[in-house]
């Protein structure tokens, strides 16, 4: 078999941990010997077994002389869990495959130096686009220091987000709506402004067939109109962060929930770039945002948005609010590109995935 096909495995079982392994990468390692796979393993949870170890385990005294496939380069530092480096050079492994390099400075190129200094043979960049897409989060997170950023909307096919009276109960379908649910459980956070808060009431949780993980709830509320007895406030089902000014003005609100903790921003800095640092200080790495079209617009325009999920539902309305409202660009060279990721039909609608091109 080709490198590329064990590849493939190692990326599949990468994938199948999406959303719980922050703020840790996604890996996948398959290990291979006379052509068959004796251990196959991933990284489920921060603190817990790499994927290499998992794999290494399986296959026992005969990753003697096999060949190691892995989608990230092994660590070589001892954090939470030992150096995957060191069980690798032990287990006797002829040859490691490694996707993509680690961009965290503790390991980046360390991992497959260690092997190399141990005899091991080491092959890199194979499927190495694939794998860095897999894991365009963490990398962005270890460059950035900040979450990375998917907005969400839906939307008619006139690009209506709600009526002009704010009514947008409900634009798309079921099925679309579990598609969503879907993508709350694969994120750390979840984030609205208050204005969500003040016309929906929402709970901000996941809630599909068989169960799923709540985000941590996320609330940008400048002057703190947060209501006391919202239900993110009392339900207790996830952690709420709101994020407020800090001024001489600002209201003073006590929420008597132990889930629910305030965080103040000074008036000199940008407002949501500090939000996004101090989510990431928190280990938060992948942020959702389900906001309307002043908190989608805000993002857009200080740059801080990467992905957007877009629903579009087979309706026309012909007024209200559209996903980004900015009357500054006047020119089509001044608008907003993005790249197409995905298309695809999610029940009566359509589900548009693309990425914000930016500039390095």
């Amino acid at each position: 078999m080709e490198p590329q096909h064990y590849m493939r495995i190692a990326l599949d079982l990468a994938r199948s941990a999406q959303g719980q392994t922050s703020p840790n990468p996604l890996v996948g390692a398959v290990c291979v010997k006379d052509g068959q796979i004796i251990g196959t393993g991933a990284h489920l949870k921060a603190g817990t077994p790499h994927a290499e170890v998992h794999a290494l385990m399986m296959a026992g005294v005969e990753s003697y002389g096999a060949d190691l496939y892995v989608t990230l380069e092994p660590c070589a530092h001892t954090g939470k869990t030992p150096p995957c480096t060191d069980l690798i050079i032990t287990s006797g492994i002829r040859r490691v495959f490694v996707a993509s390099i680690d961009p965290n400075p503790s390991v980046n190129g360390t991992g497959i130096g260690l092997l190399k200094a141990a005899g091991i043979e080491v092959v890199t960049g194979i499927l190495q686009e694939e794998a860095e897409q897999l894991n365009r989060a963490f990398f962005h997170f270890i460059k950035y220091g900040k979450p990375y950023v998917t907005l969400k909307a839906a939307a008619t096919l006139d690009g209506r987000l709600s009526t002009q009276t704010g009514d947008s109960k409900w634009i798309t379908s079921d099925a679309a709506r579990t598609d969503v649910h879907y993508l709350r459980h694969t994120h750390d956070a979840i984030l609205v402004g208050v204005q969500t808060v003040l016309h929906d009431n929402p709970f901000l949780t996941t809630r599909l067939p068989h169960g799923g993980k709540n985000p941590i709830r996320i609330i940008v509320d400048r002057h703190l109109r947060t209501p006391t007895t919202a239900n993110i406030v009392t339900d207790g089902a996830a952690a709420t962060i709101i994020f407020t000014l800090d001024s001489p003005k600002s209201r003073t609100v006590f929420f008597e929930h132990p889930f629910v903790s305030i965080e103040r921003i000074s008036a000199d800095v940008p407002f949501l770039d500090e939000v996004l640092k101090r989510l990431a200080s928190k280990g938060i790495m992948t942020l959702f945002v389900e906001g309307g079209s002043r908190v989608h617009s805000s993002f857009i325009n200080e740059g801080l948005a990467d992905e957007l999920y877009l629903y579009m539902a087979p309706k026309l309305i012909g007024n209200g609010a559209s996903l980004f409202m900015d009357d500054t660009r006047n020119l089509m060279g001044e608008s907003e590109s993005l790249r197409f990721l995905d298309v695809r039909q999610i029940g009566d609608d359509i589900r548009l995935h693309a990425r914000f091109v930016k500039e390095d």
